[in-house]
């Protein structure tokens, strides 16, 4: 079977991850990386938990129309990964709504700032190591592959399939 055939028969979530991992072969980089994007996602979850609801709306509503856009995505490219981002998002989601409880939606907004920051200089850090940039340049869906790559090595280490 020649290389366009196998192709064929990949699922496009398998040709995501396969592009995602050639600009992740540095074993430094994937492991700044199996840190450095859940705490980007979450960083970016609290971020929309902070944006104001309005009267209407309770604190977290942009999080989670977010969460349920990302989650469709996951779902449609795999139901497994999709039930996995599901369990992710809730903890996540409790996560932020606790953080929240305690800290306020001021204190929770400068975690999520400082956490953004300081996730994306490792992710930097890392591709400067790796000596590719990130994939997210060349197209942004790759924001959405990363946390969902994790997950997959995770999936992989537990001998799940995907």
């Amino acid at each position: 079977m020649d290389a366009t055939q196998d192709d064929a028969q990949l699922r496009p979530i398998d040709r995501w991850f396969a592009s995602y991992s050639a600009d992740h072969r540095n074993d430094t980089n994937q492991w700044i990386h199996v840190f450095a994007v859940p705490a980007i996602l979450w960083s970016v979850i609290a971020l929309l938990w902070c944006i104001p609801g309005g009267t209407i709306f309770k604190p977290g509503i942009w999080a989670a129309l977010a969460m349920f856009a990302a989650w469709r995505f996951y779902q449609r490219a795999s139901p497994r990964l999709g039930f996995g981002m599901f369990a992710v998002f809730l903890l996540l989601a409790a996560l932020t709504w606790a953080l929240h409880q305690a800290l306020g939606t001021r204190g929770l907004l400068t975690a999520a700032i400082a956490v953004f920051v300081v996730a994306w200089i490792a992710q930097f850090v890392g591709h400067k190591v790796e000596g590719q940039k990130p994939s997210f340049l060349t197209d942004l869906t790759y924001l959405l592959i990363g946390p969902a790559w994790v997950l997959a090595k995770l999936y992989r280490r537990l001998s799940w399939r995907y």
